[in-house]
């Protein structure tokens, strides 16, 4: 899987849209209105950032079962945010799951006023 087959497929969230705060090459994925938009995806060339899991516990077991191809993101790390390579030992199909865990979990904090129509829980 590339970058823009996972921004591709990032966008077919409901509520999902690109965002570049940082003038970066990729963009991060948000949910949400505006300035109140969460993110769920951080993309890079060859790598994802996500919501790994609701605690740095749970986020580590990334990091145990792809020691070479996971590791924790930089600055929020502590809150459960891993980086996940793109074309390393992690199938396709769990980096897609890994992005679609991380959106539910933003979500999910939004107000139920905030969140977009057609979401799943």
């Amino acid at each position: 899987m590339d970058v823009e087959e996972l921004q591709s497929y990032c966008l077919t969230k409901p509520g999902a849209w690109p965002d570049n705060p940082w003038d970066h090459e990729f963009p991060v994925i948000k949910v949400g209105d505006g300035e109140r938009a969460k993110i769920f995806a951080f993309l890079g060339r060859d790598s994802v950032g996500v919501k790994a899991g609701a605690t740095r516990d749970v986020a580590d077991e990334w990091l145990q079962r792809y020691p070479e191809d996971a590791s924790v993101m930089a600055y929020i790390g502590r809150s459960g945010w891993n980086d996940l390579v793109l074309a390393g030992a992690i199938p396709d199909d769990d980096l897609l799951e890994a992005v679609d865990e991380s959106y539910r979990m933003v979500v999910s904090k939004l107000p139920k006023s905030r969140r977009p129509e057609g979401w799943d829980a």
